[in-house]
């Protein structure tokens, strides 16, 4: 008996050893290297950063967030399901038409020129690398897949999972083989996968067709897969230059030093500006990550363009705030600065809009 306590409690001994020293030893597993190159204002030589920009006063850290999350501190509830109707979008646009559906979260399909273009296409169940667990969807695509018309050029802001879902690029990839532009270190995670990209810096322009480019802009946010990770690969926002006028895709973004504002604004007219405006609460922790409706509007009266979308909300919970609160506080917001009501809409997923010509 004596014997087989001394194992049991060696045993133990060692157990708690190895739970001690797993964070160290699994961190360093976990770390990737998906970008090399020489560094810059916004890159270290190993990671990326955000130029300029001050830290958040009171910014809370990761694990106090988590712990509020746990036990529910002014977490609102969310419902399992919201019901949709998915739409069957138009095969093609043409004749200086644009036509954009909402299909939900950040993923965005815009049908302009013959050109059909999609932001961040997540159909997945979950934002996240467990099949069994992490945010789960609340409102299910407004496009069904089957139902997606062939794409042509697919943008991805960034690496976190609600916006770089190697299932949906996978499918995509096999049925329309389309151009998929990202910044720079995401195109080795696609890769890995077996998917090609075009990666950029920002400021770099990437050709689409002989009258469509792509422009890679800065915005203010941070990536990761694994944790360890953490900022190897770039994150972005994007113009994309097309015959009846340009389309402005935010990503995925906070508001930081707000000159990414400035710069993308001199850029010249927008026809669509494509604007998150949901996942800010707590802002003593998301106001480094997310910007808020009030935010959301700031951007659009800089931009100025002819119609603006408000994504990035009621699909997956990721942060505080009710559901629907996003699109109740930009209505607000556009009362209180006289905004249009068709000027900057947030629509239900799988409405189609028409944008009007500039």
């Amino acid at each position: 008996m004596r014997t087989l306590l001394r194992r049991a409690g060696t045993a133990l001994l060692f157990l708690v050893i190895a739970l001690c020293l797993a964070p160290s030893v699994a961190m360093p597993l976990l770390d990737r290297v998906y970008h090399r190159g020489a560094p810059s204002d916004h890159f270290d030589g190993a990671r990326f950063f955000n130029p300029l920009a001050a830290p958040v006063p009171g910014q809370g850290s990761p694990a106090r967030f988590i712990n509020r999350w746990l036990k529910g501190d002014n977490r609102a509830g969310w419902p399992d399901r919201v019901p949709v109707t998915p739409s069957r979008p138009p095969a093609r646009v043409a004749g200086g038409r644009m036509l954009v559906t909402w299909i939900g979260h950040a993923s965005v399909l815009v049908q302009a020129d013959g050109l059909n273009i999609l932001t961040d296409p997540v159909w997945s169940e979950r934002a996240s690398p467990i099949l069994f667990a992490g945010p789960k969807r609340v409102r299910a695509p407004g496009v069904r897949f089957e139902d997606l018309p062939r794409i042509d050029l697919v943008l991805i802001s960034h690496n976190h999972y609600d916006h770089l879902d190697l299932p949906t690029l996978k499918r995509l990839w096999a049925r329309d083989r389309p151009k998929i532009v990202t910044s720079l270190g995401n195109e080795t995670i696609l890769r890995a996968a077996g998917i090609e990209a075009v990666a950029g810096d920002w400021r770099g322009v990437v050709p689409v067709t002989a009258e469509t480019r792509v422009e890679i802009l800065r915005n203010h946010h941070w990536s990761s897969r694994w944790g360890a990770d953490r900022n190897r690969a770039l994150w972005s926002a994007f113009r994309v230059d097309l015959p009846g006028g340009a389309l402005f895709f935010a990503g995925d973004t906070g508001w930081g030093d707000g000159r990414w504002v400035e710069e993308a604004a001199a850029r010249g007219g927008y026809r669509l500006a494509i604007i998150p405006i949901g996942a800010y609460a707590p802002r003593d922790f998301m106001k480094n990550n997310h910007i808020d409706p009030a935010e959301a509007v700031a951007i659009f009266e800089r931009l100025r363009p002819t119609r603006a979308l408000g994504i990035h909300w009621g699909t997956f919970q990721l942060t505080f705030e009710p559901i629907d609160e996003p699109r109740q506080r930009l209505e607000a917001l556009k009362r209180a600065h006289k905004i249009a009501e068709d000027a900057f809409v947030a629509t239900e997923v799988g409405r189609t809009i028409e944008v009007p010509r500039m």
